[in-house]
């Protein structure tokens, strides 16, 4: 999951630069200027996406299991995991939001590059870098604790690589060609799954991990969506077997795919855009607005759409319903961030998470690889039973907060000393 700057740190732009089209044509528009100040409603975005993905350690779907007539624990547990097929959590909407915030730093990026003297070419140069790389770790993480390399490309690093480059190449140009590329993006993918051919009746849908008595199975027009038995499964089955693999590929059990990154890329066109809105010379209360209107408009479209079945609102195959949902979900955290941050000038309030969002590759690559290790040390230290001291119920949530406390402390420590960890 994270990506580009919602990997590093977030280029900061000046208030002095004409922004008035920074994305269009980069060689003329974009003049070099000093660094002046941080976005802070960007950094609270992120700080909060990462938040979010630290506090699985609480294991709040065991909660719920502990007290199973607690309502509170089943709501918390039910934002904590990802829906079956169709529908959407709170946790569902982590790795849009990384994907939105790639885009939504892009425009900042390149001014900052601009400003350092870079030319186009070698701007092109580092995202070609930063994509191969981006591809890279996804596979890595996929691969760790396996006997051999698992190539597999639906890890949120590895969809944000295989989209990247062609999001920095929309960045040199106007926002007309960016809406026009994602618009494009939507009616195509959405033409790709309407035209592919519905299974015959005698298809095996068991044999790629559907049960047809589930509620998650599709009928109609809409089954054209099902997991597993659409067109981006069947490209997998070819694609995936290309690769050496410990036995053949023969369908992903959660129905992700490898070209999900397509659509993934229409999601952070759309963070394109923000960041390209956030540089102009507007009060930050305007451009607040503006976000919450189009937060509204696009959530409303794509959840209508998937009410009249036009397409159903899947966030494992990125359908262009999701695509508008959870972009429009986005544009409104970031609202909500602009209005504290940039316009009401709260942003040490959020400090407690922008700290985590400034090192996303410690939280992305290595929280989870410690959380074993920090709970053996700190029962070895302070007892066995040390998280048992609310009861064993309790245990899972206060294991894990100590867990989050620790990497939190690591975290603070880091930031004192301005250290980050970068692609």
């Amino acid at each position: 999951m994270s990506h580009d700057q919602t990997i590093q740190n977030i280029a900061e732009p000046t208030t002095d630069i004409d922004h008035s089209d920074p994305l269009g044509s980069q060689e003329n528009r974009l003049t070099p200027a000093p660094v002046k100040s941080r976005i802070g409603s960007i950094d609270a975005f992120r700080g909060f996406v990462m938040f979010l993905l630290m506090a699985e350690a609480l294991h709040l779907g065991q909660m719920a299991k502990n007290f199973p007539d607690s309502s509170l624990w089943k709501t918390l547990a039910y934002h904590q995991t990802h829906v079956e097929w169709i529908g959407c959590s709170l946790h569902d909407m982590i790795q849009p939001s990384f994907s939105f915030l790639v885009g939504v730093s892009l425009p900042f990026s390149l001014l900052a590059r601009r400003n350092k003297g870079q030319n186009t070419r070698k701007m092109a140069m580092h995202a070609v870098w930063r994509s191969l790389a981006l591809v890279a770790l996804g596979i890595f993480l996929r691969s760790v604790g396996r006997k051999q390399t698992n190539f597999t490309f639906e890890d949120t690093l590895s969809q944000i690589g295989l989209g990247y480059f062609f999001l920095f190449l929309l960045g040199l140009y106007s926002r007309k060609v960016q809406w026009i590329a994602f618009t494009a993006i939507l009616i195509g993918y959405w033409a790709l799954f309407a035209a592919y051919p519905l299974p015959s009746a005698d298809f095996d849908y068991a044999s790629v991990g559907l049960d047809k008595n589930s509620p998650s199975f599709l009928t109609g027009f809409q089954a054209h969506w099902n997991k597993n038995a659409n067109p981006a499964w069947a490209f997998d089955t070819w694609f995936m077997n290309q690769f050496p693999r410990e036995k053949p590929f023969l369908f992903n059990g959660g129905g992700y795919s490898t070209i999900s990154f397509i659509p993934t890329l229409a999601t952070m066109i759309l963070g394109l855009i923000a960041g390209g809105l956030m540089v102009r010379p507007l009060p930050a209360w305007k451009t607040g607005l503006q976000f919450l209107v189009m937060g509204i408009i696009l959530t409303g479209l794509g959840y209508g759409l998937g009410e009249l079945g036009i397409c159903p609102v899947v966030k494992k195959i990125w359908t262009p319903t999701w695509v508008l949902f959870s972009g429009g979900i986005c544009f409104a955290f970031l609202s909500f961030f602009v209005f504290t941050c940039d316009a009401a000038r709260m942003t040490h309030l959020f400090w407690p998470i922008r700290i985590i969002g400034a090192n996303c590759i410690y939280v992305y690559v290595v929280i989870h690889w410690w959380n074993g290790f920090i709970l053996s040390n700190i029962k070895t230290h302070l007892g066995q039973n040390i998280f048992q001291i609310f009861g064993t119920g309790y245990e899972p949530v206060i294991a894990g907060a100590s867990v989050m406390l620790v990497h939190w402390l690591i975290l603070v420590w880091m930031d004192r000393n301005k250290i980050r960890i970068r692609i």
